[in-house]
């Protein structure tokens, strides 16, 4: 109970929650009514850089959403990212739109070696838009799985976001629900990946980062 009131605060957050509670500590000092704004607003960025414990499954038949938030684009036979020269190869587009209320830390969603990283500028469309994947602002991470599955994960800046943080590097390991990165004040993520998967969720449904299941192996017997 003590970690879903005051979860881990992701390291990103620290700077903007002490800008936060200074000024909260100054409008104190002229009225109480802009001290009580200050406060919601120190507590509600708080809450937004929490970095909660994620239990995954820590199976790699499976792939985990790779962020907190809600289905908002589901669609088969697409070209891969032209980024990575896989506009040529069809891929299975799972995107998870996160509002500035969701959890913003991006996970890994299955046991992986980081082949490449690949970081492009662009504008701030709403993220829950269909364009955004192609015109906002992405850093998209190419992986392959220890299985062999090539899977490429695309962080996408919202409206609000301006900041695309991505901690990982070329030929770095990370384990099923490890965290690579945070975005900003609402984004989105989309994951990319093979026919070999089987699709578990559907769009509407609300998916937590590094524990919800987004697919599962064809040669598996998996209900929906």
């Amino acid at each position: 109970m003590f970690d879903i009131l005051l979860p881990k605060l992701h390291k990103e957050g620290q700077k903007f929650l002490t800008i936060s509670l200074v000024i909260t500590f100054i409008f104190l000092l002229f009225s109480k009514f802009l001290g009580l704004i200050g406060i919601v607003i120190s507590i509600w960025v708080f809450y937004f850089f929490r970095d909660p414990e994620r239990f995954p499954i820590q199976d790699n038949n499976f792939l985990l959403a790779s962020a907190d938030g809600m289905i908002c684009q589901i669609e088969e036979g697409v070209n891969g990212p032209v980024e990575f020269s896989l506009e040529n190869e069809k891929f299975t587009k799972v995107s998870i739109f996160m509002n500035v209320f969701n959890c913003h830390v991006n996970r890994f969603p299955i046991d992986c070696k980081v082949d490449e990283v690949f970081y492009k500028p662009g504008q701030y469309l709403n993220a829950s838009f269909d364009d955004a994947s192609l015109k906002n602002e992405r850093n998209l991470i190419k992986i392959t799985s220890t299985s062999n599955d090539n899977i490429i994960l695309a962080q996408v800046a919202g409206l609000v976001a301006r900041r695309i943080v991505s901690y990982c590097n070329s030929n770095d390991e990370y384990k099923q629900g490890q965290s690579f990165g945070i975005i900003r004040f609402g984004s989105r993520v989309d994951m990319f990946f093979s026919d070999q998967f089987r699709i578990l969720v559907k769009k509407g449904q609300t998916v937590v980062g590094g524990e919800t299941l987004i697919a599962g192996r064809k040669t598996l017997t998996v209900k929906a």
